[in-house]
């Protein structure tokens, strides 16, 4: 029987000083960074800078903030944002692909195990003999010699395991977690914009059909207008060129009329790629305007740092580049493999697994770097470097967020101060075309002056239009800005 040699080192005793140096993490522990936060919002609702929301809310739902604008046709386009939306689908993918990234680094805190099988056919022996026998092999190949064929089979199982003395696997686990979490803030965040773009571009949509209305009401107008004046003309009492300036001016009523369905049917296409269709897939039904306009509440500065998606995502990179910092400090520290493999030879496999022809073997194996000309120690510095870009984007994602809440905070105190100065122009206007009809009628007033009152007119009912269409798509940037409900405690925990 083949003789095997045992080796025998005092791996019992570096397994004792693994697990003693086992609790030993180098690098940086993590600090969350200060951020620059203020005491209060500067336009915030109050007595002092002469505004209150229209329409406070005192929560907004979770699941379905978009919902406080009570309409059935933008909360069913929503939901199906999470469902079809394809750049939220790609953040979703990214996330998985962190998280199984996470599950690659923990295994390797366990050993890594082996099956190998190998099999060897030798032959040893002189051919130069007269008397040389042939001897054939169970491979049907032939030898001719004094000699013999000697057949190996050799399973092994081994076993092999880096102990974690310095926390370098932890580390890498650290910061693959965090960037597992900076993943699932970013589909949040992804979610989040494409929500809010769907239902920006809904009130935009929503805006050309009331946009629509009010163009079919001014060429009904302008044909009002046109008939009168051609009734005038047959009776002698104005020239033909007021017949030609009213059919110029329904002429151009028309035009923008048909103008407005092309933003309108955009808008409607900008919807469909948001929900993950095709444009000719979607067409949303022309319906009177919801003149909902909701503020969210603010709360206090120091809550948006947990609410924004985004700040949640910066902050879980600086910890995650953090992390990184400690996985290069490990590489000053040496490196320690333990080993061991049993296994079977034998040159007949049915005698292959007795206990007589069995092997094994164990091992320590200790690695340190003497000199790398500042590799090392280059590469802590280009972490820390990394690490504190991720301090400044982090930062800088805060004051982004604040100044995002400040702009339309002011926005909805100043169009909110401006919608009674617009309704009452309307109004006023209306007015003015009225009387200027029935005086055009009576001949006290020529056309001219018809024409620029019916220009007013439809000129302050378009302001009106657009000063909802502004303080609305201010309400939903601002529940944007502030995380749409959304906090850092939905983040995963590994």
């Amino acid at each position: 029987m083949t003789s095997h040699r045992i080796v025998r080192t005092s791996s019992a005793t570096v397994l004792a000083a693994a697990t003693a140096l086992s609790a030993c993490t180098v690098g940086p522990n993590y600090v969350r960074p200060s951020a620059p936060t203020p005491t209060h919002f500067k336009e915030g609702p109050s007595a002092e800078n002469g505004w209150a929301p229209a329409q406070p809310m005192d929560g907004i739902d979770k699941g379905a903030w978009w919902s406080i604008f009570k309409d059935p046709v933008l909360d069913g386009l929503e939901r199906r944002v999470v469902i079809n939306n394809q750049t939220v689908k790609q953040a979703e993918a990214n996330y998985r692909a962190a998280r199984d990234l996470t599950a690659v680094a923990r295994a390797s805190f366990f050993p890594t195990a082996t099956l190998t099988g190998q099999a060897t056919q030798s032959y040893s022996g002189s051919r130069s003999s007269s008397s040389a026998l042939t001897t054939t092999t169970p491979s049907g190949q032939a030898y001719v010699g004094n000699g013999a064929v000697t057949n190996t089979y050799t399973p092994t199982v081994g076993l092999s395991w880096a102990p974690d003395l310095w926390g370098k696997i932890r580390r890498q686990v650290e910061s693959d977690v965090a960037s597992a979490q900076s993943d699932a803030a970013t589909l949040a965040n992804a979610t989040l914009s494409a929500q809010a773009e769907l239902a920006t571009d809904y009130v935009n949509l929503r805006i050309m059909d009331e946009e629509k209305r009010l163009y079919d009401k001014e060429v009904t107008a302008y044909q009002r207008t046109l008939t009168i004046t051609q009734n005038q003309y047959k009776s002698g009492t104005v020239a033909a060129v007021n017949v030609i300036s009213a059919q110029s001016s329904l002429l151009t009523a028309q035009a923008q009329d048909k103008n407005v369905e092309v933003a309108r049917q955009q808008y409607e296409h900008a919807i469909a790629m948001l929900v993950g269709v095709a444009p000719a897939e979607l067409t949303i039904t022309p319906v009177p305007l919801t003149k909902v306009i909701p503020v969210a509440p603010t709360d206090v500065p120091a809550t948006l740092l947990q609410r924004r998606p985004d700040i949640a995502a910066a902050e879980r990179t600086m910890k995650a580049d953090n992390a990184l910092v400690g996985v290069q400090v490990a590489a000053y520290y040496p490196s320690i493999t333990l080993s061991g493999s049993y296994g079977f030879s034998a040159s007949n496999l049915s005698q292959l697994f007795n206990a007589a022809n069995s092997f094994w073997s164990y091992g320590a194996s200790a690695s340190e770097t003497l000199l790398d000309f500042g590799a090392r120690q280059n590469s802590i510095r280009q972490a820390k470097a990394i690490y504190d870009a991720a301090v400044a984007s982090y930062r800088q994602t805060v004051l982004t967020a604040f100044q995002g809440v400040e702009d339309e905070l002011v926005a909805l105190r100043v169009y909110q101060s401006e919608e009674k100065i617009l309704d009452e122009a309307a109004a006023q206007a209306e007015r003015a075309v009225e009387l200027y009809i029935n005086e055009y009628k009576a001949g006290t007033v020529d056309y001219t002056t018809v024409v620029t009152a019916e220009a007013t007119a439809l000129s302050a009912d378009l302001q009106v239009i657009t000063l909802l269409q502004e303080r609305q798509t201010a309400s939903i940037a601002l529940i944007e800005d502030l995380g749409g409900g959304w906090t850092d405690a939905d983040l995963p925990k590994r």
